[in-house]
């Protein structure tokens, strides 16, 4: 059964005025039917690859937050600082700190938690 309805609308894609043959028709060719697959298709791949590298940024925070013990590099991704500014916050005994070797610095979890009371 054929339909003789006509309408005008415009293209999704490329937004020229077309003549339709049915009231769903979204496109003006199947060129541009095509290129608004890919489209859509390209946006779907990047917010996948967004939303996995968002996972991967947040895991080794979620990691030091389990911790009880973190170094001062832990410290520092932790609280979004430098390295310079957690060893000169214990140089002000704003945290307590412990040196374990020339090389390790430890700081418990609490004492950070006692830094914004």
């Amino acid at each position: 059964m054929s339909s003789n309805i006509r309408i005008t609308r415009i293209c999704q894609y490329c937004r020229k005025e077309f003549t339709a043959k049915t009231t769903v028709t979204k496109y003006c060719s199947d060129v541009c039917a095509k290129r608004a697959y890919k489209a859509r298709k390209k946006a779907e791949k990047i917010e996948v690859s967004e939303k996995e590298t968002e996972t991967i940024k947040a895991k080794p925070v979620e990691e030091i937050k389990a911790k009880e013990f973190l170094t001062v590099k832990d410290t520092a991704k932790l609280l979004n600082c430098s390295i310079r500014t957690i060893y000169r916050l214990i140089d002000n005994g704003s945290l307590h700190a412990v040196n374990l070797s020339q090389r390790k610095t430890l700081l418990k979890r609490s004492e950070i938690d006692k830094l914004f009371v």
